[in-house]
């Protein structure tokens, strides 16, 4: 996993103590038990029951050991980047080993939503992992830029909380129409139709 010490020790005690059905010592429900940064920018717990609720209808999230996790699925801690090269059965890496069944399973839920957007918000790494061809939806696309010299850049850590609070707003503001998206404005962020186009939106500050 290219990690350092400190990490793999941690984690392959993880592995270790991980089981088949977790106590409820063992385990947290998804959106409260990741901590990188998009979901800093997510602030699950300032969520009420009303946001926890449309979340757990409308959000979904992407795993390397999971697949495809709902806000309130129980998960055990874990570290397996959907980019590792993990050899299995059923091929060289994970892309091979999820195959369709991610895509597969987001149709389901958009066919039973009666939707059709798909706001991605997930990185390159993990997105790579939806098989596309199996989706019938509008597919929306993001990104978070900074005016850094005159000239906006990626900034990686800032924009990966973008996200967060992206998704954060869009639950807060129960949003099922993906036009309301462009009123996005934490944080100092605000769409820039200029930089845009059809379903590829950016957002600057």
């Amino acid at each position: 996993m290219n990690i350092s010490d400190k990490l793999a020790d941690l984690n392959v005690a993880r592995f270790k103590s991980f089981r088949e059905v977790p106590t409820k010592d063992d385990a947290k429900q998804a959106m409260y038990a990741f901590t990188g940064d998009v979901y800093v920018g997510l602030d699950a717990e300032s969520f009420d029951e009303k946001d926890i609720e449309f979340a757990q209808e409308h959000v979904r999230m992407l795993s390397g050991l999971y697949g495809l996790l709902r806000p309130l699925d129980v998960m055990q801690p874990y570290r397996l980047e959907m980019g590792t090269k993990l050899k299995t059965k059923r091929g060289k890496d994970l892309y091979d080993f999820w195959g369709d069944r991610i895509a597969k399973k987001i149709q389901e839920d958009l066919k039973s939503s009666g939707g059709k957007a798909i706001i991605n918000l997930a990185s390159q790494e993990y997105f790579k992992s939806v098989d596309l061809k199996k989706i019938n939806g509008d597919l929306y696309n993001f990104q978070f830029l900074e005016l850094r010299d005159d000239q906006y850049k990626f900034i990686s850590f800032n924009a990966k909380k973008a996200r967060g609070y992206m998704t954060r707003y869009i639950v807060k503001n129960k949003i099922t129409d993906p036009m309301e998206i462009q009123g996005f404005n934490l944080e100092g962020y605000l769409f820039n139709p200029g930089l845009s186009s059809e379903k590829e939106w950016v957002f600057t500050r």
